[in-house]
């Protein structure tokens, strides 16, 4: 009898230390499992992270359009190319979609953000700057209150000088069918440079501000 005790015991204990050692590889793989970054899997199968922020490589520019959103991420203070999956010697892609409606565009700034609707978007760079020097977008107004009140919303909103923007806008409501092309002294209180290039016509129904985006520095 004693023979029989000393050979069993030992070989519970074994399938004992075997039970918990899978035990313990099973919740070490479950706590690797629930602690990862999220990610999701892309056309060719392997993984990357998700983000707020639009890119500008076919894809991206394609997402834009079919969603008719685009968000851009300058809160350093520049645009870099890499950073929208852009090579260093591309010039970037223009958006144009004016038989598609606009784009709800929203620019993260340092300081706040930079947004409008528009039907056209254009990014300005050479082949050797590994950011773009300047984006360029385009609002417009069927009517000069409206398009009146785009520009002071300029002001309140970017730092655009207030006193060119009402002297120019006095000029116009002086002269209803007058020509301009003026350009405001730039605001930068969103830590950007926003400049509003005014391009008006009286005598046509739609008017536009070009905006220019840049560095501050």
């Amino acid at each position: 009898m004693t023979s029989l005790r000393t050979t069993r015991v030992p070989h519970l204990r074994r399938q004992a230390a075997v039970v918990l050692l899978g035990l313990t590889v099973a919740l070490a793989l479950a706590g690797c499992q629930m602690g990862g970054t999220t990610t999701e899997p892309t056309s060719q199968g392997s993984t990357m992270s998700t983000s707020e922020f639009s890119t500008l490589d076919a894809a991206g520019v394609a997402a834009i359009r079919e969603s008719g959103t685009a968000r851009l991420d300058m809160s350093s203070g520049r645009l870099d190319k890499a950073a929208v999956r852009v090579t260093q010697d591309s010039f970037g892609p223009e958006i144009n979609t004016r038989d598609s409606g606009k784009i709800k565009l929203t620019i993260v700034a340092p300081s706040g953000e930079i947004s409008g609707e528009t039907d056209r978007i254009r990014f300005n760079t050479t082949g050797k700057r590994p950011d773009f020097s300047e984006l360029t977008y385009f609002l417009t107004a069927d009517s000069p209150d409206e398009y009146f009140e785009l520009i002071r919303d300029g002001v309140r909103r970017y730092g655009i000088d207030a006193d060119s923007a009402e002297r120019w806008i006095a000029g116009a409501q002086r002269e209803p069918e007058r020509k301009s092309d003026f350009s405001i002294t730039s605001g930068r209180s969103t830590g950007l440079d926003v400049n509003y290039d005014l391009r008006y016509d009286g005598g046509k129904d739609t008017q536009v501000i070009i905006v220019h985006v840049r560095p501050a520095a």
